[in-house]
């Protein structure tokens, strides 16, 4: 029975057998028998870690300890809220608050700081009632990175480059070709929207390659 902490989207956390390219981390969520207790968080530094770093090994939901939580990818992880660890992904915590603090008009005469980030980060992805809180944009000037909800299809698609992938924790189906002149909803917190159109470039996995001849149904 695969433990409850792979991470979708949507922020939702799921029991999957499937495995993923990081780790993140909100807070202990689990109790001693290894079962998640809450959907939520026990704080607002929500990060993404590395799976390896420097050979240590963690005892998977250990009482009393953070809740380690596994995404498909960095993409993946950065809609559900997440951002990368000052700690074991120092140099990926350092361009990701450079292309935020761009991204969203910071001023350079104060950068921002660790609290900040994840200050606005918490308002941009809870809402009321707890429930992920998403946005409308324009697709055609989403960077790659970025996961959409299309019209009448609940499903998640990344951006990347051209087309649309659909998501699963396995890995991503067939492309579509991106529509266009088209307004959806985004899943990916606004301000994280704003430092990929800034330049931060997220891990993505490898089944979605960018291709120029999609072969997937238009939803």
């Amino acid at each position: 029975m695969p433990l409850q902490n792979r991470v979708t989207p949507f922020s939702t956390i799921k029991a999957v057998a499937c495995r993923g390219l990081v780790m993140g981390n909100r807070g202990c969520l689990h109790d001693s028998n290894r079962a998640l207790r809450s959907q939520g968080w026990r704080t607002k530094s929500w990060i993404i870690c590395r799976l390896d770093w420097k050979g240590r090994r963690r005892t998977l939901m250990t009482p009393r300890t953070w809740t380690e939580l596994f995404f498909l990818d960095e993409a993946v992880a950065l809609a559900a809220g997440h951002r990368p660890c000052g700690y074991c992904r120092r140099d990926d915590y350092r361009k990701f608050l450079a292309c935020w603090a761009a991204g969203t008009g910071w001023s350079p005469e104060r950068p921002p700081r660790q609290p900040d980030v994840d200050a606005r980060l918490h308002a941009d992805r809870i809402g009321r009632q707890g429930r992920q809180r998403h946005h409308d944009a324009k697709l055609n000037r989403l960077r790659d990175g970025c996961f959409v909800l299309l019209s009448d299809d609940p499903a998640p698609w990344l951006v990347q480059g051209s087309q649309l992938y659909p998501w699963s924790h396995a890995g991503y189906g067939l492309p579509i070709q991106r529509p266009a002149g088209i307004t959806v909803s985004v899943i990916t917190p606004a301000s994280t929207v704003s430092a990929l159109a800034a330049g931060y470039a997220p891990l993505v996995h490898p089944s979605a390659a960018q291709s120029d001849s999609p072969v997937g149904p238009s939803p």
